[in-house]
């Protein structure tokens, strides 16, 4: 428990004695070197004889008795003292640069996760807006009908298209719906078909028997709906036929 009071004592005594050198830059020890070069030989060899006396009581020195000198060794090296406070220091900035090292890890690591998560409410946010869009652009293209309107519609469809997929069925109700707001045809559902050589069951008469006698199946009357809600297989087509180009949708050609 000495040798570790001593230690202690050294290690204090070796860090103030440092730090008043380089703050002091040997002023005191200059003062005590002009003091002694004034004292006389029998003075110094006293206060020689009282510091050694009072470095072995404070330090833990042991007197070698015995010899015609006496010689003082001490219990521990200063060597290995300062060589421990070396160490000492040595592990402490091991230790700080690990625990930054860590810390600029941890702070890399949460930036990553902050735009990743910004990157996916970005896409999320995109692709809510396109799907909000895609509404707004589906309820601008709805067309107020009336009940006859919408009839009127189906019954066409079957006409036109009542042996063709469902698919097929919307293209010719969406092709009626592209005339009613091109500018370029009547701007209602009713002029539209029976404008003057344009839909062979209304030239006919064919379309007034199915539309009288409710000829007409349910998927024309859904057909027609989904045409009046905006549903468009084809675009901004305005013509169908069974011959020629364009996008062919069951035996019927768009364009």
């Amino acid at each position: 428990m000495k040798y570790n009071q001593n230690r202690r004592i050294f290690r204090t005594f070796y860090a103030a004695t440092a730090s008043m050198t380089l703050l002091t830059g040997f002023t005191s020890l200059a003062a005590e070197q002009d003091a002694s070069d004034a004292m006389t030989p029998a003075q110094v060899q006293n206060e020689v004889s009282i510091g050694q006396e009072e470095m072995r009581e404070e330090t833990g020195l042991q007197d070698d008795s015995g010899s015609e000198e006496t010689t003082w060794e001490p219990v521990w090296g200063f060597t290995d003292m300062v060589e421990e406070v070396q160490a000492d220091a040595v592990d402490d900035t091991k230790t700080a640069a690990v625990d930054a090292r860590k810390a600029y890890l941890k702070k890399v690591e949460e930036e990553k996760k902050a735009a990743q998560e910004a990157a996916r409410l970005a896409a999320q946010k995109a692709a809510e807006k396109a799907a909000k869009e895609a509404e707004e652009a589906k309820q601008a293209a709805a067309v107020s009908a009336s009940a006859s309107e919408q009839e009127l519609l189906a019954a066409l469809i079957f006409c036109e298209a009542g042996n063709q997929p469902y698919e097929g069925q919307v293209a010719v109700g969406a092709v009626v719906m592209n005339r009613v707001r091109s500018g370029s045809f009547p701007d209602t559902i009713t002029d539209v078909i029976y404008q003057s050589g344009q839909f062979t069951p209304a030239m006919t008469g064919w379309l007034d028997s199915v539309l009288a006698s409710d000829g007409y199946t349910d998927s024309a009357v859904q057909a027609a709906a989904d045409a009046l809600a905006g549903s468009n297989p084809v675009g901004d087509c305005l013509y169908f036929s069974t011959g020629g180009g364009g996008y062919q949708l069951g035996d019927h050609f768009f364009r």
